[in-house]
């Protein structure tokens, strides 16, 4: 394990100077491409870089260094961090402990969807990473309003929320309804200039976009009254009803980290199905294949077994020792057993 964690340090070293950048699109600005044009090869592709390379063949092992990740984190610039975070979550390993260890202040964006991350870690990456601007977290069981409300108290700049995707998360999102909407706090101060900006506004007041593909009418109705520049669910196109450019982030069709992962191999991320097992032909005189109960039943008796001798020595080992335990503190046992030595040096004598 040593020596895996010293080519990752220098796989790290010769990261650090690296940036991963998106493939560059050559259609106009105002264009803004479909989902099934980020996924689609082509013809002229171009060959990935050398950061992408090693990123794939890191992700490939994620499995085997992930958790030692907190002691080589620091080697790896902010954009490398971010992507390892990418393909975590696509291989299902993103959890409280890799988030926070990976976590880094100059993020803009974050990803967790579908991950095991609980209130505990987006609370502690809510005060790390203040320069949010675009979350998902989307399908998030563990994620309730307390770590909503972590996100909204520390990240002003959060334009993008994804939400929803599970029951779970869809129950969370409606009980969120009241930490987004802007208000204002109920200040006493001598002078309005003693006041600052934070302490007077309070809710999601920098929300722009909301993902939330099933979202009720209820909420949705609240939301337009009461949020208003808040646009719901928006449509790939140049601008939205505002008259604002609809970010790639804000479409629902396509991952908010997929910029970060585009020049990477999807093999690097592809959780393969459990091995099926072979199956052979049915020899008619081989003996029966053994329940699984029954199996369960043997494997305790034969463990029964193995423990018996350990444990009748310790039980001859805890009779003894409560025999000299009496010994020491009653007088009449003492006295008797000091009486019985006596006799047994007379008759040696």
């Amino acid at each position: 394990m040593d020596k895996g964690k010293s080519v990752v340090a220098e796989l790290a070293a010769s990261l650090s100077h690296v940036r991963v950048t998106p493939r560059q699109n050559p259609k106009p600005k105002s264009f803004v491409p479909s989902a099934s044009s980020f996924y689609s090869f082509s013809k002229k592709a171009k060959p990935r870089k050398l950061v992408s390379l090693c990123l794939g063949t890191l992700g490939l092992h994620l499995e085997d260094i992930i958790t030692d990740i907190s002691e080589f984190a620091a080697f790896f610039p902010p954009h490398i961090k971010l992507a390892i975070l990418s393909i975590a979550r696509r291989r299902r390993l993103l959890n409280d402990d890799i988030l926070t260890s990976l976590a880094e202040s100059s993020w803009e964006i974050l990803d967790i969807s579908g991950s095991e991350v609980t209130d505990i870690g987006l609370a502690t990456v809510a005060n790390v990473c203040s320069n949010l601007r675009a979350i998902d977290i989307s399908r998030c069981e563990k994620v309730t309003t307390a770590g909503v409300s972590e996100i909204v108290s520390h990240c002003p700049s959060l334009e993008i929320l994804r939400c929803g995707g599970c029951p779970r998360s869809e129950f969370t999102a409606r009980r969120c309804l009241n930490l987004l909407k802007p208000k204002l706090n109920t200040l006493e101060e001598d002078s309005w200039e003693e006041l600052d900006t934070l302490d007077i506004g309070g809710g999601a007041e920098s929300l722009r976009w909301l993902v939330w593909p099933k979202i009720d009418d209820n909420s949705k109705e609240t939301l337009a009254a009461e949020c208003p520049r808040v646009t719901i669910n928006p449509q790939p196109s140049p601008y939205d009803l505002s008259g604002s450019r609809v970010p790639v982030e804000a479409l629902a069709s396509i991952p908010l980290d997929h910029s970060i992962v585009e020049d990477i191999d999807p093999k690097t991320w592809a959780v393969s199905a459990a091995p099926r097992r072979p199956v052979f032909a049915l020899n008619p005189n081989a003996p029966p294949e053994i329940p699984i109960a029954e199996r369960f039943r043997l494997a305790y008796v034969e463990r029964e077994a193995r423990l018996a001798p350990k444990r009748a020595k310790r039980e001859r080992q805890q009779r003894r020792r409560a025999e000299r335990d009496y010994v020491m503190n009653d007088i009449d046992a003492r006295s008797i057993a000091l009486a019985a030595q006596a006799s047994r040096n007379l008759r040696k004598s």
